[in-house]
């Protein structure tokens, strides 16, 4: 697939106010040569390609933790989903584009607490491990 295959539909609804966003774990496993087989670059790429229209928000971020899932992404509901009951969906090991192009066509709808995610997706749905306390 390439980035085109991402891209919104002409007739997608110009920038809701509401958005969610979509954060790409790009950390110590996530994005490198430790994730074999994986166009780590055009995953990215055409995640900025289908989201370009302002549907939802890109954040490239640092280890996000549960490496075993690598390629890990998280999305994450809009203030209006959340309202609506939406929650932080965890997904991975996403290392394949189809995977991309389904968030990708899930936070077009919405995301969560807006849009059922495409089946597929709970394929890749993990829960992720509590978060680590630090020491004093």
């Amino acid at each position: 697939m390439t980035a085109d295959s991402f891209a919104a539909a002409p007739d997608s609804p110009a920038r809701p106010a509401s958005r969610c966003t979509v954060a790409v774990c790009r950390g110590c496993c996530c994005g490198s040569a430790k994730v074999a087989g994986v166009d780590h670059a055009a995953q990215v790429a055409g995640l900025e390609a289908a989201l370009e229209a302002g549907t939802a928000r890109l954040r490239v971020t640092d280890c996000l933790g549960p490496c075993a899932y690598g390629n890990v992404i998280v999305v994450q509901p809009s203030p209006e989903g959340r309202a609506r009951g939406g929650r932080p969906v965890w997904l991975g090991p996403v290392n394949d584009m189809a995977a991309v192009a389904d968030i990708a066509a899930w936070t077009r709808a919405g995301g969560p607490g807006i849009a059922e995610p495409p089946p597929v997706l709970d394929l890749y749905v993990f829960t992720p491990p509590p978060p680590k306390r630090r020491r004093k």
